[in-house]
């Protein structure tokens, strides 16, 4: 069975390892071959392969356009299985790694006249390259950081000088975890800001829920990027997938998912997260109705029902046509 498509892959090598909060590793790579990086956009991310097929999306949070290296951050989550582990406990300067070239489903609006980052914990490393772009372009922007304590945030005194270097820059933290401390009002937030305002927010699930309720009346104007599932896989079954390139066709039983069936039949797809987060095995939909379970294409683009993430999505009609 064939787990991935051969993609463009990028030889790395780590060349600096620094803890910056609570739980959190910075970590600093280069080509391995001294070759310049491929630039990335500001809210790109990284997948790098780790040791037990694993594979994991990190973002960028280095200046957009760098090319002599891709800095990324990770949290070491308890019940990690085995990405953040590996990368905390078995990771050293020196040791060589294999990624994606970047890759971009939470782009900057250079257009906006003013934009709103909300990162929670880990969530700021999107964020930093944006205002880093920002800066470069004369943007207005503001950040709001939540985090349990200062402590736990991550990159604090970067954020600071980034908003002090900008030219119509702020940030703003919030910590919900020390004397007197409040969680950031989403809501109240976003109802100050005048009504061509763009907001973007990176965080824990339940952040992005609440922000996504908060912005409901601006979706347009709204950009989240999730680490996590946003909903529970398709899996009921049920129905089949006729592959137009590969003539086949094949059913769905229930407590499978698509991609499983797809790679059980020797179809070459890329696939990474299997949680509809990191849109590697994005598919186009050539007839029938999918069920979408994932966290990039937004409501009216699973609406216009021209792609989907087979790894997480199902179907509402009895057969799907994949262009495969």
């Amino acid at each position: 069975m064939t787990e991935t498509v051969e993609e463009s892959t990028l030889p790395l090598r780590v060349q600096r390892i620094d803890d910056v909060a609570l739980g959190v590793k910075a970590f600093e790579m280069a080509h391995a071959d001294g070759l310049p990086l491929p630039p990335a956009q500001a809210g790109a991310h990284i997948e790098l392969q780790l040791p037990g097929g694993l594979a994991r999306s990190y973002s960028l949070l280095n200046a957009p356009g760098e090319t002599q290296r891709y800095v990324i951050a990770v949290h070491r989550t308890p019940d990690s299985a085995g990405g953040s582990r590996h990368m905390h406990e078995s990771l050293n300067v020196g040791d060589a790694l294999v990624a994606s070239a970047p890759r971009n489903h939470f782009a900057l609006d250079e257009a906006a006249r003013h934009t709103c980052l909300i990162a929670g914990g880990i969530g700021i490393t999107p964020l930093l390259s944006m205002a880093h772009r920002m800066n470069a372009t004369g943007q207005s922007w503001e950040l709001h950081v939540c985090a349990r304590t200062p402590a736990h945030a991550a990159f604090a005194d970067e954020v600071r000088a980034l908003a002090a270097a900008g030219a119509n820059a702020s940030c703003h933290f919030h910590f919900d975890q020390v004397p007197g401390g409040q969680p950031l009002d989403i809501d109240a937030l976003v109802r100050s800001q005048p009504d061509d305002v763009h907001f973007y927010c990176c965080g824990p699930t339940g952040m992005l829920a609440g922000f996504e309720a908060a912005t409901a009346h601006c979706a347009q104007r709204r950009h989240v990027e999730y680490f996590a599932a946003k909903a529970e896989a398709a899996v009921a079954g049920g129905f089949s997938v006729e592959l137009a390139r590969s003539r086949l066709t094949l059913e769905v039983p229930p407590g499978r998912s698509i991609l499983d069936v797809v790679l059980d039949a020797g179809i070459a797809v890329a696939t990474s997260c299997r949680e509809g987060i990191c849109g590697s095995c994005e598919t186009r939909i050539l007839e029938g109705e999918a069920d979408h379970r994932d966290a990039l294409l937004s409501p009216e683009e699973q609406a216009l029902n021209q792609s989907m993430m087979i790894c997480c999505s199902g179907a509402r009609s009895r057969k799907l046509v994949l262009d495969l």
